[in-house]
């Protein structure tokens, strides 16, 4: 990992040792406080479990239970974190609104109301909220509303059926939402890649640990994360119907590009790509493989680009929803102010990967080497 890398993926130290040892310790009295994930599992736990202690390098933290299942980990059966009164009062009322969110997801609550049901102000809900889950109410329940939908397609469900038990109101609010969310139809998602072979691998690299999975035509999955579980889960959720096996050979050539573009000796990455998108994700996709390395450029910058400058929100999606990270630089885009907005993959992912990269611009521009191994010119 670069100094620049380093210095922008440095945990809080001090605050993390006292969790180990408490978790070391298997001390009841921060039960509440927070819940420690191992990445080697894809399970929380709180504080207190009675499980055997992974390595340290394994366990990652979270304030909430509702955070840690949000980055993609299940929870414990055996210590039932969810049913821990949150010590922190903060915490507490963070978890309360998630509550209440979960419970109205067919008639979703504004922050005005979850605000007044909460005994606070929206500012302060808001605020608090943020800092704690990483995103907003709303967004939160756009994320379990879709969760939802998702769940209900792999059981098999009709769209139309899964449309309304999901909570959305129409199925013209599901097709402007999920539709760029799902990163295909929905008609198209349900069958769940049927038909399909999938081959992938995962590897270290300077961001924790990445997947690679393609079909015969292209990449269909890049993934960043902490635990294999958690990638093998989500792609597994992704495609459930598909025919998937993990073959490092066959992804070798991609995966070999994807991590010399994240050490800076590859720049460029123009691999072949087999996802299913609208064309209105596709355009916008497209528009973010030309932001040159090095670059970002605003959401408003890339909707006047595809020649729709009122749908920056819609933009927005389309990046969030980006299912290959990396080959599709998302991570190029920020908000007009320049400041970093959403990234599925993380915030400090997406720090680190704009700051490395305008470093290794700077110090660093000559050509890239492409695939067949010539130059290719400085982007």
């Amino acid at each position: 990992m670069g100094p620049a890398l380093s210095n922008l993926w440095k945990p809080h130290i001090v605050v993390e040792n006292s969790y180990w040892r408490g978790v070391l310790e298997r001390d009841r009295r921060l039960d509440g406080a927070f819940v420690f994930a191992v990445r080697s599992t894809g399970i929380y736990c709180r504080p207190s479990c009675p499980s055997r202690r992974p390595a340290r390098k394994q366990v990652t933290f979270f304030p909430l239970p509702e955070a840690a299942e949000r980055a993609g980990f299940r929870p414990c059966r055996r210590c039932r974190p969810r049913e821990t009164r949150a010590s922190n009062p903060q915490a507490e009322l963070v978890r309360r609104v998630c509550a209440q969110i979960d419970s109205n997801l067919d008639a979703p609550l504004g922050l005005q109301a979850l605000s007044a049901l909460a005994g606070t102000s929206p500012f302060h809900l808001q605020r608090t909220f943020k800092r704690l889950m990483g995103i907003s109410p709303r967004e939160y329940a756009d994320a379990r509303r879709l969760h939802r939908f998702k769940a209900h397609l792999r059981e098999g469900k009709e769209v139309t059926d899964a449309i309304y038990e999901a909570g959305y109101g129409s199925s013209s609010r599901l097709y402007e939402r999920a539709s760029s969310q799902l990163g295909m139809t929905p008609a198209t998602y349900r069958r769940g890649g049927r038909g399909m072979t999938i081959g992938y691998t995962i590897a270290n690299c300077p961001l924790g640990r990445v997947l690679v999975a393609a079909t015969e035509r292209g990449v269909c999955m890049v993934s960043l994360g902490d635990a294999d579980a958690v990638l093998e889960a989500a792609l597994l959720s992704e495609y459930p119907n598909a025919e998937i096996h993990r073959d490092a050979s066959e992804i070798s050539r991609w995966l070999k590009a994807i991590l010399s573009n994240l050490d800076g000796h590859e720049r460029r990455l123009d691999l072949p790509l087999d996802v299913e998108a609208t064309a209105f994700q596709r355009q916008v996709w497209q528009e973010l493989r030309r932001i040159p390395y090095g670059r970002t450029r605003s959401y408003s910058e890339v909707a006047r680009a595809i020649g729709r400058p009122r749908a920056v929100r819609a933009v927005a999606r389309a990046c969030a929803t980006n299912p290959v990270s990396i080959v599709v630089p998302c991570h190029r885009v920020v908000r007009e102010d320049g400041n970093l907005a959403g990234y599925r993959w993380g915030l400090n992912r997406k720090a680190a990967l704009i700051e490395t990269e305008k470093q290794r611009r700077k110090n660093a521009p000559a050509g890239a080497v492409t695939l067949n191994g010539t130059k290719a010119a400085s982007a």
